[in-house]
């Protein structure tokens, strides 16, 4: 634990729907290619009817589909994850930082993208995770005993939520696993040290309540720039007007100038036109504008995103009677 801030630790110490939203498996040989357009429309329509349309949850579920080989998005950050859910793997001084764990059955994805980067696993140091749902910490229960010298960090919301999201789904055809046990609990503000990278959290409640987002640097040859893993920007996990207002909330504050963000590290890369880049991505040249860093792009993205959600208050109000 030398690679973290002792102090921030021993403080630390003292984008998708939650697994209930989708049916059973269904075979591969159902599962369609889907343009990211398609992806997006479809989610848009699970967002409303809180039910995965099929083409959706056949494409979720697609081995072929789902498997992708990792690629390099800038000096010193990776894609290790699958399709739909993003694990981006950060390089510091003192060894590797995973942003979120994917799920079953695709955590061998996972760790045989580890291995095709040259990631050993003693080398992951801390794996941060951004939301209770089981895209998104559905591999804790394979990564805990397999990345031994790694901390894993979530919210206290964000673990409460995990708990009850699997326990839920405990006995169902949708069941997945999760260890019931903490491990790091951040805060809002907090800023984990792992060698020469800083991660910040920042709590952003509204896709869940226990939403949390990490911001920290990525670098390309000697130019550094702010990027953010927005820990989710969906509205199919909705419960209220309330939740609608802290959503709002938080996005206006990731588009704050303070924060200068520049690049977008989307937890699900189809929800911000990234999936669409990663051809580009895997050929680029030193010579060449990196396609990533876009704050305009990210801020229009932020504004239609409220825009949207703008429209979902009304909604929700009208269903309270408010």
């Amino acid at each position: 634990m030398n690679n973290i801030s002792r102090r921030r630790f021993l403080a630390l110490s003292c984008c998708a729907a939650g697994a209930s939203l989708f049916p059973a498996l269904v075979s591969p040989a159902q599962a369609a290619t889907l343009s990211t357009a398609e992806v997006n429309r479809l989610f848009q329509k699970l967002g409303a009817e809180k039910k995965a349309p099929k083409e959706l949850d056949a494409w979720i579920h697609d081995p072929a589909a789902q498997k992708i080989a990792p690629y390099q998005a800038f000096d010193n950050v990776w894609q290790v994850g699958i399709a739909w859910v993003s694990s981006w793997a950060v390089k510091t001084s003192d060894g590797w930082v995973l942003i979120d764990t994917t799920h079953e059955p695709f955590v061998d994805f996972l760790i045989e993208n580890l291995r095709t980067v040259g990631i050993a696993h003693e080398d992951v140091k801390l794996v941060l995770m951004t939301h209770g749902h089981f895209d998104h910490v559905g591999g804790y229960y394979r990564l805990k005993p397999l990345l031994k010298n790694a901390r894993f960090v979530m919210t206290e919301r964000g673990w409460n939520e995990a708990f009850r999201y699997a326990g839920e789904s405990r006995g169902t055809p949708k069941e997945w696993k999760m260890l019931e046990e903490k491990d790091v609990v951040a805060k809002d503000g907090d800023q984990l040290r792992c060698g020469d990278s800083v991660f910040t959290v920042l709590e952003t409640p509204g896709h869940t309540w226990g939403t949390a987002s990490y911001m920290y640097d990525v670098r390309r040859g000697d130019k550094s720039y702010k990027a953010v893993t927005v820990g989710g920007q969906g509205l199919n996990a909705i419960e209220g007007p309330d939740q609608v207002r802290a959503y709002i909330k938080s996005m206006e504050r990731l588009g704050q100038p303070s924060l200068n963000i520049e690049v977008d590290l989307a937890a699900h890369p189809f929800s911000s036109g990234l999936a669409d880049l990663i051809p580009a991505l895997r050929s680029l040249k030193p010579s060449d504008p990196h396609p990533l860093v876009n704050r305009a792009a990210y801020l229009n993205r932020l504004k239609k995103l409220n825009e949207g959600a703008a429209a979902r208050l009304k909604q929700e109000l009208a269903k309270a009677g408010a």
